[in-house]
């Protein structure tokens, strides 16, 4: 039973072995009380209905507590058990982070559509297709809102979600099935309908507009570039390496075609968003079945006027032969399909001058261009501003102070600049340039090599000053109970804290006549800013946000410097030194260190009572980490569960990576490694069992 369990376990982190998720799940059950069994599979069976009724129905019959509860109650029984079913909503989430997408093949290419502009091209549309099918009775369409997202493809497995892959050219796309995973309303399994041996459903990955403007408030708050629209919004969250980035990003899907298919027959488009519903697939908001063009083009009309109420970012509507037959009859011409096309909605655009351009400061340094305008009416909607985005933007599109530009509300959201009417110029237009120091600060302004964004190194910057002090308190930096987002902006407001140094000359009776501090909370969050003074240097170093330095790079600096002060005035050959460290990341290290003002600041800390321990390299010093310094890949089942493996190589002083690469030195072999083993051959990385990486180790 224990060597079963661990080989489920390892294999679960592996979406691309559902066959041997089965077979492990029948080996497991046999060992389980039919009790629990049943308790386990009803309760995953409750909770996706529970999620298909909240995320696609919008619908739901409990409250979030009751869900959360039943949710941690699963999860409990699934580790006690090691019984976890492929559809099991605790698989959602909690994959570890990738280096890099693998690329997939599509069974059946993802064309793109042809576009029309105007009703007219519509009906050359239709004729073209009766012409090609020789006939003149009205043809049946399916018409849809066109969703502006990011095209996906979900393959399913004797009705198991397998594999989720991006369009990508049309014939190959990139593996992204655990973040898909994180989409809530993605079935991971086909419920209340027949489950085909395999299936390809064609959808649209997209953002709600309140969702993408939260987003985009957010990243603003944090000094992140705004993203343009929910499109590039939608598909930056897909493409993350990190699938708990994508989990936090609220995205949702909207199928609505077929690939490849096997073990069953759809006859028709219609019928084939019928048995999508039926399986609990989310499916366009509105889709009509109708005959003839005119009817077509009547339906395209009604979603237009509806395209302003749509919660999502529409710019057209897809009109398709419904009958399978007949699209196959038509086929398709070089890179699109004879039987559908894209009515493109004319863009919200308006004519405007630049009255003023100005450097805005985000909460981690990243200064941002924003043209200030003359107010211009778009969409109903009056627009004053609108973000530059980068400097490489502003070259581009040779955007100067004074400029009549046209603008466009892009997804009826966020409005920019389309382009400059330079017919219109009278010389007195001007350039805007980069700042040479912060606008809001004064210190030095740094653009790295192949970044777009330029960005203020000061430590103590009032723009950036919000987010260093809850970055520097969060749990994986100096990790203070009590002092998140809400706390740090009510003690910020309030005069309290206008730096981090600040929270080591915080006061309980100051706290007191603060709103929501009573004796106690005001006491907690004492305790736990003095607790905070003992820390780790990777956690010190961590909590300081200097640029590029994640925990890893926090814990690699630990490991090479016993103390903060051997950082002081550190060069950037020095940091290149240590293995893994690029150029980019040892010049913002380097940059850090040399800087006076945050010399005093590391200073000042300490004299408030910070005491830095380093455990790190202790243990590096006395020769107990004997994969320093090496990278190593995990593949195939082994006799411990993966991240077990994993986690004992980064003790050891080892890197463990998610994918081969030429940096990487030792692929861990285990039962059907996959393809991680071709690509290790190829690129000659040595090969060991995981009895051989036991002894390099030597235990």
């Amino acid at each position: 039973m224990e060597f079963y369990s661990k080989l489920f376990a390892q294999s679960l982190k592996n979406p691309q072995k559902a066959d041997s998720f089965n077979a492990t799940i029948l080996l497991l059950m046999e060992k389980i009380p039919a009790n629990i069994k049943h308790e386990i599979e009803k309760l995953v069976k409750d909770l996706n209905c529970h999620c298909y009724r909240y995320y696609v129905l919008d619908s739901p019959v409990i409250s979030d507590e009751e869900y959360d509860k039943s949710y941690r109650h699963l999860k409990e029984l699934e580790e006690k058990y090691h019984y976890v079913l492929p559809d099991s909503p605790t698989r959602r989430v909690g994959a570890p982070p990738l280096d890099k997408f693998e690329k997939v093949k599509h069974t059946e290419p993802m064309l793109s559509l042809d576009n029309a502009f105007s009703h007219d091209e519509v009906r050359e549309f239709d004729e073209r297709v009766k012409r090609f099918l020789k006939t003149e009775e009205n043809v049946e369409y399916t018409v849809e809102p066109k969703y502006d997202g990011l095209a996906m493809e979900l393959t399913y497995k004797n009705g198991i979600l397998s594999k989720a892959s991006t369009r990508g050219d049309g014939y190959e796309g990139e593996d992204v099935t655990v973040n898909i995973k994180t989409i809530k309303a993605v079935p991971l399994k086909i419920e209340e309908a027949e489950a085909p041996e395999e299936l390809d459903i064609r959808g649209e990955v997209y953002m709600d507009l309140r969702e993408f403007e939260a987003l985009n408030r957010e990243r603003e708050r944090e000094g992140e570039p705004a993203f343009a629209n929910p499109r590039n919004a939608a598909a930056g969250s897909v493409r993350q390496l990190d699938s708990s980035i994508t989990a936090r990003r609220k995205l949702h899907l909207a199928c609505y075609g077929v690939g490849a298919v096997k073990g069953i027959n759809f006859k028709s488009q219609w019928e084939f968003i019928t048995w999508l519903k039926k399986a609990r697939f989310p499916v366009p908001a509105i889709i009509k079945l109708v005959r003839g063009i005119e009817e077509a083009i009547d339906v395209i009309k009604e979603i237009e006027q509806k395209r302003n109420a749509f919660p999502f970012e529409t710019d057209g509507a897809v009109i398709k032969v419904n009958d399978f037959e007949l699209q196959k009859l038509l086929g398709i011409k070089t890179r699109e399909p004879r039987w559908a096309t894209a009515y493109k909605f004319p863009a919200h655009q308006g004519v405007t001058k630049i009255s003023e351009i100005i450097a805005s400061v985000g909460r981690t340094g990243a200064i941002t261009p924003v043209a200030f305008l003359e107010p211009v009416r778009i969409g109903g909607v009056t627009v004053s501003r609108s973000t530059l985005h980068n400097w490489d933007e502003i070259d581009r599109k040779d955007i100067r102070v004074g400029d009549t530009v046209v603008v466009e509300r892009a997804g009826d959201v966020i409005p920019h600049i389309v382009a400059v009417i330079k017919d219109k110029r009278t010389g007195k237009e001007k350039h805007f340039k980069p700042p040479a120091k912060c606008p809001v600060c004064g210190s030095a302004v740094e653009r790295e090599e192949g970044e777009v964004a330029f960005r203020c190194i000061g430590l103590n910057c009032p723009a950036q000053v919000q987010n260093r002090i809850g970055h520097f308190a969060s749990r994986a930096a100096m990790d203070i109970e009590g002092l998140g987002e809400k706390n740090v902006e009510l003690l910020y407001s309030k005069g309290l804290i206008k730096h981090f140094v600040d929270i080591y000359k915080l006061k309980k009776e100051d706290l007191l006549e603060l709103p929501r501090f009573a004796e106690k909370s005001a006491q907690n969050l004492i305790d736990a800013v003095e607790k905070s003074k003992h820390t780790t240097l990777s956690r010190f170093l961590y909590s300081l946000g200097i640029i590029h330095v994640g925990e890893y790079a926090a814990k690699l600096l630990a490991k090479n410097f016993e103390n903060i002060e051997d950082l002081y005035h550190v060069t950037p050959e020095r940091i290149t030194g240590i293995k893994q460290m690029g150029e980019k990341i040892a010049e913002s290290i380097s940059r850090f260190f040399n800087d006076p003002e945050n010399l005093h600041t590391l200073k000042t800390l300490k004299s408030l009572g910070v005491k830095i321990a380093n455990p790190d390299f202790t243990k590096a010093q006395e020769g107990k980490r004997p994969l320093e310094g090496l990278t190593f890949v995990v593949t195939g089942a082994l006799s411990v569960p993966r991240n077990e493996v994993e986690e004992l190589i980064e003790k050891m002083g080892g890197h463990a990576s998610g994918s081969v690469s030429k940096k990487t030195d030792y692929l861990v072999v285990g039962e059907e490694p996959g393809s991680k083993l071709q690509k290790a051959q190829s690129l000659e990385v040595k090969i060991i069992s995981y009895d051989e990486l036991m002894e390099m180790i030597k235990i």
